[in-house]
């Protein structure tokens, strides 16, 4: 997950920062479960495969795509804000 999103970052950080995405988009987690609970998680950090394109509203994996219009749909705070219950 990391090299994938270190790769998006060189590659489409710019272009996605372009279109509006914002950290939430790309790299949120739910506030308490962490990536446990994917419907609050970013597109980085539900795939962990490398971005093939970024879109206006979606990021296009091989297989897959993550995509922000999904009516509902919560974001969680970025991974560096989340805290372990414990910690």
């Amino acid at each position: 997950m990391r090299e994938a999103a270190l790769d998006f970052g060189v590659r489409f950080g710019a272009e996605a920062h372009a279109l509006g995405r914002t950290s939430p988009h790309l790299f949120g987690v739910h506030p308490e479960h962490g990536t446990l609970q994917v419907d609050y998680c970013g597109a980085l950090m539900v795939a962990g495969k490398k971005v093939q394109a970024v879109e206006g509203n979606r990021i296009v994996f091989e297989r897959t795509a993550g995509y922000r219009n999904t009516p509902g749909k919560v974001w969680g705070p970025p991974i560096w804000e989340f805290k372990t219950k414990g910690g």
